[in-house]
């Protein structure tokens, strides 16, 4: 039986999240760039890259990009965008890469996290990050803030875009944010069944991952504008580190 993420992260995926644009990833990208502290040229890691939006806006700031997926459709459009030529793409599990390592950074980025029943299988995700840091490499991981999605959570939502019908419907359950996604196309009653599970993981706990793969964290930011981390009211909860 395949896991959800091999599923959903397809075709229909570029049409749910159509919206998530490129103007938009290059200034979390300037962000990252102070935050990280790294030299032109230096060798970053875009784990989960998805459709390439923050591996080609880091190539474009002069980084030597490799980017990774599972997904081969997403790979197809990342492939496919202006300047893709200047990116290393591979296919592959997040927990387990077919690369040396030998990075300066390694990023993981919108929640491409938690996707896993077994808090073990998280962390080999962070230990993948481990081996693929230089000593003193840095890393960011942006992952979602509990605390927020839970007080916040929109049950269901609905919209049109072009000829598709794309019904959300969310819920907190058994540790984690639960979505499923409906697409029907005008023309084709046939609907198209997906469904996203992450794990929550609040602060402390996600620390605790962080440190069982021996790596460190200097700083944990609500957003891209420099925000420190409220549980409260911060949407985000993007972790800044390094390999010792």
């Amino acid at each position: 039986m395949s896991e959800w993420y091999e599923k959903s992260f397809g075709e229909d995926y570029l049409i749910v999240y159509r919206h998530r644009d490129f103007c938009g990833a290059r200034h979390e990208v300037e962000q990252m760039i102070g935050w990280l502290e790294l030299p032109q040229g230096a060798k970053i890691l875009d784990l989960c890259c998805g459709m390439g939006r923050h591996s080609l806006a880091l190539a474009e700031a002069g980084y030597e990009v490799t980017g990774v997926d599972l997904s081969e459709t997403l790979l197809r459009e990342a492939r496919a965008q202006a300047g893709a030529g200047a990116v290393t793409w591979v296919q592959s599990d997040m927990r387990r890469l077919p690369l040396p390592g030998g990075f300066d950074a390694v990023v993981n980025l919108f929640t491409s996290f938690g996707y896993f029943e077994e808090d073990e299988e998280q962390v080999k995700v962070l230990r993948e990050i481990y081996r693929m840091l230089k000593p003193g490499g840095r890393f960011i991981i942006d992952f979602l803030n509990p605390a927020y999605v839970i007080r916040h959570l929109v049950p269901h939502s609905s919209r049109e875009d072009g000829v598709n019908l794309i019904d959300e419907s969310r819920r907190i359950e058994d540790g984690y944010v639960k979505k499923d996604i409906i697409l029907t196309s005008r023309g084709d009653d046939t609907p198209r069944k997906y469904h996203e599970r992450v794990k929550l993981y609040p602060l402390e706990t996600f620390r605790r991952l962080i440190a069982a793969a021996g790596l460190q964290i200097e700083d944990v930011h609500g957003d891209y504008d420099e925000g420190e981390y409220d549980e409260e009211h911060s949407k985000r909860m993007i972790f800044v580190g390094a390999r010792p």
